[in-house]
């Protein structure tokens, strides 16, 4: 698979002042070593607004899922909270009785504060208290019980990845500022154990109220997080870049 990576770089202008560079980076995965993670795409959210916005995501993020797999990239979907619903499945049983490994001791990064606040919850529709709504991953995304995974569990992801030559992980779902960044399966902790991560960055949301710091609509507010995480954690990549490889 080829496509471009793009990341942020501190640069000095003709001043000799700093600035953010967006830099792109043409790269070539293979696709059996390479895995395709759906971070919490659940069937409906607390938040109205969170729910409408997926909604409006699942159909592309099939195509994704469907074009991938059928390069034979390895899929695992991650519903957090949701594990009981799969029990019984021959996806979850692929990863829970993965052999765990021993992980590895965390690399250090830099974890700035976020340019968000979100310590209202971050919904932009009004609700005030959240709560489990979801029950299982949004029906609009398929699940190969022959050859997808499921799980929640950054440990039993890892240790199928290491027994399947997995070094690779590209991350679509949400929240960006919440679960995609902090989940155990996620990009912190996977990069923070040595996997080479990339978030799609055009099928991801944020939970984020304009009516908080920095004040900007919600999709500016995504876009900042999307920066953030392009500066401080891993590089991004459009949908479309990866469709043409499909």
């Amino acid at each position: 698979m080829h496509f471009n990576l793009r990341r942020q770089e501190l640069r000095p202008d003709d001043g000799g002042h700093v600035y953010w560079q967006p830099l792109l980076q043409q790269v070539e995965w293979v696709p059996e070593t390479s895995a395709l993670l759906l971070c919490d795409v659940w069937d409906k959210h607390w938040c109205r607004g969170a729910t409408e916005r997926l909604d409006a995501m699942v159909e592309r993020m099939e195509r994704v899922v469907q074009g991938a797999r059928a390069q034979g990239v390895q899929i695992i979907h991650a519903p957090s909270d949701t594990m009981e619903f799969y029990a019984d499945t021959a996806a979850r049983q692929r990863l829970a009785t993965a052999v765990p490994v021993e992980l590895p001791a965390d690399l250090e990064r830099d974890d700035p504060p976020l340019p968000v606040d979100a310590s209202d919850g971050g919904s932009d529709t009004g609700e005030a208290e959240s709560f489990k709504a979801w029950h299982r991953q949004h029906p609009a995304i398929g699940i190969d019980q022959q050859r997808d995974g499921i799980s929640d569990n950054g440990r039993e992801v890892y240790s199928f990845f290491q027994a399947q030559g997995i070094t690779r992980l590209l991350i679509m779902g949400v929240h960006t500022n919440m679960c995609v960044l902090g989940r155990s399966f996620a990009i912190k902790q996977m990069v923070k154990w040595g996997v080479e991560v990339a978030l799609i960055r055009d099928l991801t949301d944020a939970m984020y109220n304009p009516a908080k710091p920095p004040y900007v609509d919600h999709s500016e507010g995504t876009r900042l997080i999307v920066e953030y995480i392009e500066k401080f954690w891993c590089p991004t990549v459009a949908s479309e870049e990866l469709l043409l490889n499909f």
